[in-house]
């Protein structure tokens, strides 16, 4: 079997093979309860708006999530400190 062709079939095994365990893998939960509790410190009640504003901050839209819960009434700073702790993992 040539050389080239030996590669190739390892490469594509072993692409695959990676590519398995990623999809497999469990993704970092978002802590939207977090984002949802600072939004209820600041004054503002647990709205299906506010959640899906934490929901933004969690796949990164750091500036659609500021712009929803600022919407739904909670202060800039708080909304800025939110959707921040939507994205990370909780404790």
């Amino acid at each position: 079997m040539r050389r080239s062709i030996r590669l190739a079939g390892v490469l594509t095994g072993l692409v695959l093979t990676l590519g398995g365990i990623v999809a497999v893998a469990p993704t970092a939960p978002a802590d939207i309860p977090a984002c949802t509790q600072m939004a209820a410190q600041a004054g503002t009640a647990t709205t299906d708006a506010v959640t899906a504003a934490c929901r933004r901050g969690v796949v990164g839209d750091l500036q659609g999530c500021v712009n929803g819960l600022t919407e739904a009434g909670v202060p800039s700073g708080a909304a800025n400190g939110a959707c921040r702790l939507a994205a990370h993992e909780p404790r």
